[in-house]
């Protein structure tokens, strides 16, 4: 086994890649990095894992490859990810591709500042953000929200079609992580809200196996208000 997987379930993005790399049966080594813990920032991570000190990133024999966008195409590139996940035809990885990009500066940066605002900061911290600057985050996350909810879901059950692929995976990992910031996407978004069952009903049991951590630091357990 050649590709080795650095992760930590509690990055988004980590998820993510861990779930395709499981519903694609691709052989990996299971390299779990402990953020909370400052594994990453060690110059032993630095210099033999990935020199920009995040993950998630693998190591497939000798290269070294970070960005989770880079490495799943890296991975479909050598016919390790199923075309139903990640289409090799143009038109359709394009509208794939559309929304992986769409998503970066929008939905991905509003989910994870507000998470990381009203969470992790306080947590690390002991400093809990003020109203104003709450409402302030929640009110950009919500923009984008809004455009899942009403463009990217206004006539498919997935993001890009009617069918599940990895930009579903994606959104939903970053949706799911502002649970933890007692923020319930699906009280006020029901498109959303009936989303993120057929994603987590297609990629199970990896879904809920990749969220566990989610789950327990919640509470909620997985079918909470599912």
């Amino acid at each position: 086994m050649t590709l080795k997987y650095y992760y930590d379930l509690l990055s988004q993005p980590s998820r993510a890649l861990l779930i395709i790399l499981k519903m694609s049966d691709t052989q990996f080594e299971d390299c779990p990095v402990a953020l909370r813990n400052g594994e990453h920032l060690t110059e032993e991570f630095k210099n033999d894992v990935n020199r920009f000190q995040r993950v998630p990133c693998i190591n497939d024999d000798g290269f070294k490859l970070a960005e989770s966008i880079a490495v799943l195409r890296y991975l479909s590139a050598k016919g390790k990810i199923p075309e139903h996940l990640y289409p090799k035809y143009f038109v359709e990885q394009s509208r794939v591709d559309e929304f992986l990009e769409w998503q970066h500066i929008t939905l991905r940066v509003t989910c994870a500042l507000y998470f990381r605002t009203i969470w992790l900061q306080p947590l690390l911290s002991g400093v809990k953000p003020s109203p104003q600057k709450i409402e302030t985050l929640r009110g950009h996350m919500e923009q984008n929200l809004d455009i899942i909810e009403n463009v990217w879901l206004e006539k498919t059950d997935f993001l890009t079609s009617n069918k599940l692929t990895v930009a579903d995976i994606f959104a939903a990992c970053e949706i799911e992580q502002t649970r933890m910031a007692d923020y319930d996407v699906r009280i006020k978004y029901p498109k959303i809200r009936a989303w993120l069952k057929r994603v987590r009903a297609g990629c199970n049991p990896h879904y809920d196996y990749a969220h566990q951590i989610i789950y327990k630091i919640t509470g909620t357990g997985p079918n909470s208000k599912l």
